[in-house]
């Protein structure tokens, strides 16, 4: 699975790829969530635009499970709380629009080692812990 798809040109390239090797690759949309420029993704009138499009319906060698996002890197827990709620209320809605018939589009993946609580709270159904488990990056 391919965690971070931030573009629909990498969701092209991930899908010829797939197709030379007679390959379905499951992947996850990333949505920028955070208010820092260092961070990628979609927003949500990207995400819109991409999956009504023939383009996007024309993907046949890549299938979307999930979005996942990260918030800002702060301390300020309602600014993480607030960018976590947005990231879950764009899954609902691509769910209910586009995937309401695939039981495979299922997963909110956010939340890390310094904000998992939160992003649990707001509906996280995949975390990502490693700093916890392995410790700091050198």
């Amino acid at each position: 699975m391919i965690h971070s798809v931030d573009s629909f040109r990498l969701l092209v390239t991930i899908n010829n790829e797939a197709q030379k090797i007679s390959r379905v690759v499951n992947c996850l949309l990333q949505f920028h969530i955070a208010m820092e420029e260092t961070k990628f993704g979609f927003n949500m009138a990207e995400v819109n635009e991409m999956v009504a499009s023939e383009a996007f319906i024309r993907l046949k060698n890549v299938r979307i499970l999930r979005v996942m996002g990260m918030a800002t890197f702060t301390d300020n827990e309602d600014r993480i709380r607030k960018e976590f709620k947005s990231l879950t209320d764009s899954f609902k809605l691509l769910k209910n629009r586009y995937f309401a018939q695939e039981e495979s589009f299922s997963e909110i993946s956010m939340g890390m080692s310094g904000d998992f609580g939160i992003a649990i709270k707001e509906g996280s159904t995949m975390i990502r812990i490693g700093s916890i488990i392995f410790g700091e990056r050198l």
